[in-house]
C-alpha cells in the first residue's frame, strides 16, 4: 500500500477525526506489541480505518452502490455503517492496497466479522478503545484491560455489551455483530470441550 497516499488522504479529513485516527494508531501499535502482530501493518490498517468516515449518508450509499458492495436493511437505515467497506475499497483504488488482511481489517472495523485474523480483531478493538469514546462505551476500561490479555474475549465482551445497549435503546443490531459473536462463542466452546476431553 502507498502509505504516502494514505497519509495525504487522512490529512484532508476533519481535525477531530484525524485525532481519533492517530489515537487508534497508537493503541493498535500497543496491542500489536502485546499480541505479536506486525506493528507497521497494524499502524497502516489503523491509519486507514476511517478514511470514509466523514462522508455524508448519501455519498456513502452512492459510493457503496457504485462499488458493488452489499447494502443491507440496516445499512440503508444507518449508512454510516458503510464507511468501513467503502474505505477499504477506496484504499484499494487510491492507495494501491493489495494486503487482504489490511483490507478486511478496514472493511469490518465497525461490526467485526467471523474469521477475522489477528490484525482484523486488533483494529476492531483498537477503534473502540479510543478514550474519547467512553461516553458511548462506559465499560471501555474493562474492555481495554481484557484486550491486552485476549483479543477474542475483549471482542466478545464488547459485542455483548454493545448489543445489550442497542436492544435497550430499541435500536437495530447489525446482523454481522450477532454472527461474529455466535461464531466466536461456538469456537470458544469447541476449544473448551476439546480441552475437557483431552484432560
Amino acid at each position: 500500500m502507498d502509505a504516502a497516499v494514505l497519509q495525504r488522504r487522512v490529512e484532508r479529513l476533519p481535525g477531530g477525526l484525524q485525532s481519533h485516527i492517530y489515537r487508534v494508531v497508537d493503541i493498535a501499535r500497543e496491542l500489536a506489541v502485546r499480541h505479536g502482530v506486525d506493528q507497521e501493518q497494524a499502524a497502516l490498517a489503523a491509519l486507514g480505518h476511517d478514511v470514509a468516515r466523514a462522508m455524508t449518508d448519501s455519498e456513502l450509499l452512492r459510493r457503496a452502490k457504485g462499488m458493488g458492495l452489499p447494502i443491507g436493511l440496516i445499512d440503508r437505515r444507518l449508512p454510516i455503517l458503510l464507511h468501513g467497506p467503502v474505505g477499504a475499497e477506496i484504499l484499494q483504488e487510491e492507495a494501491s492496497l493489495t494486503d487482504l488482511s489490511i483490507y478486511k481489517a478496514v472493511y469490518w472495523h465497525t461490526t467485526a466479522s467471523p474469521g477475522l485474523d489477528e490484525l482484523g480483531k486488533l483494529v476492531f478493538i483498537a477503534d473502540k478503545l479510543d478514550p474519547d469514546k467512553i461516553a458511548y462505551y462506559p465499560y471501555l476500561p474493562q474492555i481495554r484491560e481484557i484486550a491486552f490479555q485476549n483479543l477474542d474475549k475483549a471482542i466478545l465482551e464488547f459485542l455483548k455489551r454493545r448489543t445489550m445497549d442497542l436492544l435497550d435503546q430499541g435500536e437495530m443490531v447489525h446482523p454481522m455483530m450477532v454472527e461474529t459473536r455466535n461464531a466466536m462463542l461456538a469456537a470458544s466452546n469447541l476449544i473448551e470441550n476439546s480441552t475437557g476431553r483431552a484432560d
